[in-house]
């Protein structure tokens, strides 16, 4: 091994560092993700109440993870990759954790008559992108070697916001067509604009990863 493999080694140990907190972080996302699809396939209040509870803990133990990278990034003088990338995707599940939450509170603030099909289905799809992304971080170990993986991982994630943008809009347009009161219908549309803007939270983070990989590869 020559000079500079070994001092390419020598930063990607350093690298390691941030992946487990990272994977802590979408730890807590795909937790609180499973939760939310819970909340939406229950009818039963306590439950509902209970789990909103657990996805505000989470959430707070992701802010303490958030704030525990920093420290630990700012500590470091020469990482693998650039340290505003990393900071960007520790950044964006803080947001992402924040929109789950939300969402979860929404629904015992609006107490809506039903939680449609179509809106379970919309929380699902977070759920899958959040698995995606669970299983991708820890390759963000070696982006060299996982560079074809975590590509595909970024590009599913995509997939699935997409899927969930065309179950949005048919639920929108099913809603308008069949929902007579206003105040039941806003409750919905309300819902099904949360559970979208998390999928739209879940592929920022790819698209964080994406940057990332961009500017490894032409450093």
């Amino acid at each position: 091994m020559g000079l500079f493999d070994k001092y390419r080694a020598r930063l990607a140990k350093k690298n390691q560092e941030f992946v487990p907190i990272l994977d802590q972080q979408a730890g807590f996302l795909s937790r609180t993700t499973s939760m939310l699809v819970e909340m939406f396939e229950s009818s039963d209040k306590q439950i509902r109440n209970s789990l909103e509870r657990d996805i505000k803990s989470c959430e707070a133990q992701g802010d303490a993870l958030m704030t525990e990278f920093h420290t630990v990034l700012t500590g470091r003088r020469i990482v693998m990759v650039n340290k505003f990338d990393l900071q960007t995707i520790s950044m964006a599940f803080d947001d992402c954790l924040d929109v789950i939450k939300d969402t979860a509170k929404a629904v015992l603030i609006y107490h809506p008559e039903k939680l449609d099909e179509q809106l379970c289905e919309l929380a699902r799809l977070a759920k899958d992108q959040s698995l995606v992304i669970h299983g991708m971080i820890p390759l963000l170990s070696d982006v060299q070697k996982n560079l074809s993986a975590i590509r595909i991982a970024c590009d599913r994630v995509t997939e699935l916001e997409h899927e969930a943008d065309d179950s949005y809009e048919e639920y929108i347009g099913y809603i308008f067509d069949n929902v007579e009161d206003t105040r039941e219908l806003i409750k919905y549309k309300n819902l099904a604009e949360m559970l979208e803007n998390a999928t739209d939270a879940h592929k920022h983070i790819t698209d964080c990863v994406r940057k990332l990989l961009l500017n490894y590869f032409s450093e």
